[in-house]
């Protein structure tokens, strides 16, 4: 039987997966009761290496093939969201206020679906295969754990190429795979600001000194830098999504804090991004004769596809799916992950798979993150299917290379 066709023997088995993972979501880097259904999927797998993670609940796995070779990783995130469902579906969450909005849910199940079809196949496999399981992506930076608990090196040398897949639930055609050459998910940054005043009676604002309305031309005045000193074609997206001030309507508040985040597409416009944010605040502070705090937190890094792996993504869809099945991408996402930690370290792409139910208008459907979000259960075969195929066939072009 084929990849595919073994793909869909298992579908049954990674629905049910599925499903109880969305039942039961949880949160940032402690999930034991996901960790504990990844561990009875693969239980009684031919697999050398299984391992847990010591500051967080990962799971990672090596299998060996039958044949000596390089390795190549393979990554499905776990993790859930602090978002109330509304989806009205039969298997919905049991947690209160989580869900499995971003379709972490099918990545897992995909990759232990991938799992069991290369375990079935050892004896084509030549070189190691790394299955990281990673808690974590929604924020707490899960990849840059597992990095340091040393997941690159599991099988006793880094991997040579690293592959991850993405849901949506609106926006790709079902069943659509879709990647780009470079650049492919922005950098993630977050700005905190405070500004420290004096308060006082809102009646005699003349006797305090306020920082709510500098704080105010602040967040104005960041739109205007944004538009006015960064290229439109090397976008940079900045968006305050929090502002805290005051009690009252009549008391003038000693502070004013907002947050913001930052998506950047370059190396370039992340430095100038980083050092023109600070110094606009501060210059906005000391014009009206306020102290301010700001922190430019850098969260996650720039994710980069590597142009032959994106190529070789491509014609691994071709010839699995049809070639109907794939898109380039003409622009990168402003989403950003945490692959983009291992994609530093490791030649690889990241990979979206479409996977809005057909009923569904593709552009009205909520997309990832809402809570009406829905996802389509069909695509769980066609995305174990890939991730296993191009592990196989990575290691097979690598034990076919000619040594220089």
């Amino acid at each position: 039987m084929s990849v595919c066709e073994d793909a869909r023997s298992v579908q049954g088995d990674l629905v049910r997966l599925r499903r109880a993972l969305h039942a039961e979501p949880e949160l940032g880097l402690e999930l034991p009761r996901t960790q504990d259904k990844v561990l009875a999927t693969l239980d009684g797998l031919p697999l050398e290496v299984i391992t847990t993670g010591n500051r967080l609940t990962s799971v990672t796995a090596v299998l060996r093939g039958s044949r000596p070779g390089p390795t190549v990783l393979l990554r499905a995130d776990m993790d859930a969201l602090p978002v109330a469902e509304r989806a009205g579906l039969a298997y919905a969450s049991r947690t209160e206020g989580v869900m499995h909005a971003c379709g972490h849910d099918l990545h897992t199940s995909m990759l232990t679906g991938a799992a069991q079809l290369l375990s079935a196949r050892r004896d084509e496999l030549a070189g190691d295969v790394v299955f990281m399981f990673q808690p974590g992506e929604e924020g707490q930076d899960g990849a840059g754990h597992m990095l340091a608990e040393g997941v690159l090196d599991a099988s006793g040398e880094r991997p040579v190429a690293a592959y991850a897949l993405h849901v949506t639930s609106a926006g790709h055609p079902n069943g659509m795979f879709a990647t780009r050459r470079g650049p492919v998910l922005a950098s993630s940054d977050s700005l905190r600001v405070t500004v420290r005043g004096a308060g006082g009676h809102g009646s005699m604002p003349h006797l305090a000194n306020d920082p709510v309305p500098a704080a105010c031309e602040m967040v104005t005045a960041l739109q205007t830098f944004i538009s006015r000193r960064f290229d439109p074609f090397d976008p940079v997206v900045l968006t305050v999504g929090a502002f805290h001030a005051g009690t009252a309507s009549n008391v003038i508040p000693d502070e004013a804090r907002f947050t913001a985040t930052v998506r950047s597409f370059s190396a370039s416009s992340h430095g100038r991004i980083k050092d023109g944010t600070v110094q606009l605040c501060r210059g906005i502070a000391a014009a009206h004769g306020l102290d301010v705090e700001v922190n430019f937190v850098e969260q996650y890094p720039l994710t980069v596809n590597d142009p032959a792996e994106a190529e070789f993504v491509a014609d691994v869809v071709a010839e699995v799916h049809g070639e109907e099945r794939f898109a380039w991408a003409p622009r990168p996402a402003t989403g950003s992950e945490d692959f983009s930690r291992v994609l530093d370290e490791v030649p690889g792409a990241f990979v979206v798979l479409g996977a809005c139910p057909p009923d569904r208008d593709l552009q009205q459907a909520p997309y990832n993150h809402s809570p009406l979000a829905v996802f389509d259960d069909r695509v769980l075969g066609d995305g174990a299917a890939l991730y296993a195929e191009l592990a196989l066939r990575r290691l097979a072009r690598a034990k076919a290379a000619p040594v220089c």
